[in-house]
């Protein structure tokens, strides 16, 4: 595909077909994605590629982890709060999404258990898990940022949708635990792929970008 096509339809997909991708186009993918510049070359990016079996029980336990309460701990801090123009773009997005699932403004309940679908993965058969190391400190985790964009991007130019998901960052030590992860590798967020579900309505939905002017100033 032209790079301007495969940026522009790329989208976050949240519901996919259970059958997998194969294991040559999964490795075209991080092909790609490895040319992902990094500072000094560092390439401080490490991902686990969970499918199979191995995905079916991490994804009920993740599930049960996170639906029982469990008080999220990331490895590098959420955002303090959202305001202004920040705050809007959120409430746009999140009403978009839960508009094309139906769910009224006023029913948290259904909105909390869609939000907990985040750890079953949208039904993705693949989820790649990110991971830096701890001593690269913040621009370790920038340098994964671009490497999530690269993967993305790859991904959509095979034809294979995705999502990177920071929710799954809030309990980074299960992810730990569960994959026997050394606790020096800190986690980054998931990126959930595979074969989209176009039937499903909340595929249907795009979110807006801002302007230029919005996002840019010039010095001459």
């Amino acid at each position: 595909m032209e790079f301007e096509q495969v940026i522009r339809d790329r989208y976050s997909c949240r519901r996919y077909r259970p059958e997998q991708v194969d294991a040559q186009t999964i490795r075209r993918i991080l092909d790609v994605s490895r040319q992902t510049p990094s500072w000094c070359n560092t390439q401080p990016w490490h991902l686990l590629i969970v499918s199979g079996k191995a995905i079916e029980e991490f994804r009920d336990q993740f599930y049960k982890h996170a639906a029982s309460g469990a008080t999220p701990k990331p490895d590098f801090a959420f955002p303090l709060r959202y305001e202004g123009i920040y705050r809007e773009r959120r409430k746009v997005c999140g009403v978009q999404l839960y508009q094309s699932l139906g769910i009224g403004r006023e029913d948290r309940t259904a909105a909390a258990e869609q939000s907990l679908e985040n750890f079953r993965f949208f039904g993705a058969p693949h989820v790649a898990l990110l991971t830096t190391e701890e001593d690269l400190g913040v621009y370790g985790a920038i340098d994964c940022g671009l490497y999530v964009s690269n993967f993305m991007l790859a991904a959509q130019n095979f034809g294979v949708a995705s999502i990177a998901q920071a929710a799954l960052a809030s309990h980074p030590e299960f992810i730990r635990e569960h994959f026997g992860l050394p606790p020096t590798r800190k986690f980054i967020c998931g990126i959930s792929f595979g074969y989209a579900d176009p039937a499903h309505p909340i595929n249907a939905y795009r979110t807006a970008r801002a302007s230029e002017a919005e996002s840019t100033t010039w010095v001459e």
